[in-house]
């Protein structure tokens, strides 16, 4: 029953105010309506969160309730030495900071800031379960935080709109409901996509869809498809109906009612599927290798040329990024076409062109791979900084959604609103600037390659992730310094140059230190028990070589950009 009162006020917490944020205006009553909630929410949530780690702690420990110290320390220990009981220590103080939080806020930022916050406080949740029981544990952990999510926004932004009716106009309530069903839309996909893959996870082969559990994952498949086609076809002929005749309350009552009944089913057939235990594998014989020891799983086979091709170790999270990346970019380029406007293919083609070796670097060989072999991760981070940012920058997807997006003339904030915002705002300014853009990418470099930092990038899924955030954010930042602002904000070449060549110096000096240093991680690549390939000492030789070639790309690329820069 706690966990049932945890996601209902983590969805009230989090998915009312991103839902708000995206539709509605921060004077209406509305808005303050939505901060109200979420302030309710997270003090219900903290309260509730509290509960159920103490309920988990009586569960799993079976102690005898009194207030003598044994019971408190026993308490103490499970709350900081064991996994579910730091998950619930985590969430309960994340849930009293944003209740003090959403009672201070009432301006745009301060509560994007707590909605993110909000959304990012049920990652922990995601975190425990038996998933981590399974061989592709990890990718179950990615596949639950961003199920949790979806799930939120969906539930919290039908419970605003019910409770926002009486304070908003009938017709600006019939525009709120256009605008929550694109998120709707959006949250339903990755509910679906992310249940299904977690419960796919638990098959490990093919033909494991015969056992129970199997048919099972088949017929959630076909049904969650099914009911997402007529339930959209459903849903938009109610909100036809809600723009004709605004004033019609069975309207939105039948839409809200259909919204929960997708949610309904889509959680019973994840129920359905709780219940059912997966096929059970033979456990391997003998003692675990060392690959196995490090990463939880054995040492992949040896990397040959086919391998580059066929190898494949899915990162959900920047999966579904790509996927979503591509659907909105072609989404807009087709709604310009639909207007009469052309879009510079060459943009078009850069933009598929990065995203896909975004996804591949992340998910194919590269991914497969960077945890065990030192260069293959020094040659993943060489791409994404020196290919495809560049790509995606030179996408113009800002510029795209400037002149694709329906742009909004109520005072509320779309997705390019939103951008435009982002993009202009006095931090991406501050850290695009040369003297702050080129020094941090310099010192995410370092530590990328040669602190101890390096075990947690490589042999952790959410290190991984981070990495490559962390890399799309600054590199981004910085392609954005070396292009400049418009008008007198241009900057000149000389600084563009000094940026170049900044981070020219950056990455070569980088290179020679993992050339000419000791074994860096010898305590993992070195430990890992590979046969096969160059030596781990050999290896990380040539990852200075890989880093040498990237910084002579960039070199390239930034002489390129500043050159063109000074032609126009």
């Amino acid at each position: 029953m706690s966990k049932l009162v945890v996601n209902m006020s983590a969805a009230g917490m989090g998915g009312a105010l991103f839902v708000a944020l995206f539709s509605l205006r921060v004077e209406q009553r509305g808005f303050e309506l939505a901060l109200d909630v979420a302030a309710v929410s997270a003090a219900i949530f903290t309260v509730a969160s509290a509960a159920t780690g103490f309920f988990s702690f009586m569960v799993i420990f079976n102690p005898a309730l009194n207030a003598g110290p044994e019971f408190g320390s026993q308490l103490g220990r499970y709350l900081v030495q064991t996994e579910g009981g730091r998950v619930w220590l985590m969430t309960t103080i994340a849930g009293a900071i944003l209740a003090v939080l959403t009672f201070a806020v009432r301006s745009w930022g301060g509560t994007a800031t707590v909605a993110l916050l909000a959304l990012a406080a049920l990652v922990p949740m995601g975190t425990q379960g038996h998933s981590g029981d399974e061989a592709s544990h990890q990718q179950a952990t990615t596949a639950i935080v961003i199920h949790i999510i979806a799930a939120a926004v969906w539930l919290g932004g039908l419970l605003l709109l019910a409770v926002i009716r009486s304070v908003t106009s009938k017709r600006e309530m019939a525009t709120v409901l256009m605008r929550y069903s694109t998120i709707a839309v959006i949250a339903f996909a990755l509910v679906a996509f992310s249940g299904t893959v977690r419960a796919a996870i638990g098959l490990e082969t093919f033909g494991a869809l015969a056992s129970p559990y199997g048919l099972i994952l088949i017929v959630k498949v076909v049904a969650l498809t099914a009911i997402g086609v007529l339930g959209a076809i459903y849903r938009l002929r109610l909100l036809r109906r809600m723009r004709a005749d605004p004033s019609n309350s069975k309207t939105f009552w039948l839409l809200l009612c259909a919204e929960l009944g997708l949610m309904g089913i889509a959680s019973g057939a994840a129920a359905a599927l709780a219940r059912t235990p997966p096929p059970i594998l033979p456990e391997p014989a003998g003692a675990l290798t060392p690959a196995e020891v490090l990463t939880g799983a054995p040492l992949p086979p040896e990397w040959t040329m086919s391998r580059w091709f066929t190898a494949w170790s899915p990162d959900l999270l920047w999966l579904v990024a790509g996927v979503l990346g591509l659907i909105f970019y072609v989404s807009a380029v087709r709604r310009l076409k639909a207007r009469g406007y052309r879009w510079n293919p060459w943009r078009a083609t850069a933009w598929v062109a990065g995203t896909l070796i975004l996804v591949w670097v992340t998910s194919g060989a590269l991914g497969a791979y960077r945890s065990y072999i030192y260069s293959a991760h020094v040659l993943g981070v060489v791409i994404l900084l020196v290919g495809v940012v560049p790509l995606l920058a030179a996408g113009a997807p800002i510029e795209l959604a400037r002149k694709a997006a329906h742009r909004r003339e109520d005072g509320s904030r779309g997705g390019y609103e939103w951008a435009q915002v982002l993009m202009h705002s006095r931090g991406v300014r501050f850290a695009s600037a040369p003297v702050v853009a080129v020094p941090t990418t310099a010192m995410l470099i370092w530590l990328l390659f040669s602190s101890d930092l390096l075990r947690w990038t490589v042999g952790d899924l959410l290190g991984r992730q981070m990495t490559t955030a962390a890399i799309l954010l600054v590199g981004s930042l910085l392609v954005r310094g070396l292009i400049g602002g418009d008008g007198p904000r241009r900057r000149p070449t000389q600084m563009k140059l000094l940026m170049v060549v900044g981070l020219v110096a950056a990455m070569a000096a980088a290179s020679v230190y993992i050339s000419t240093a000791g074994l860096v991680a010898a305590d993992w690549f070195g430990a890992m028990g590979r046969t096969w390939g160059r030596a781990p000492a050999e290896d990380q030789d040539f990852g200075g070589v890989v880093l040498a070639a990237g910084s002579a790309i960039a070199f390239v690329l930034g002489g390129w950009v500043v050159f063109r820069s000074r032609v126009r």
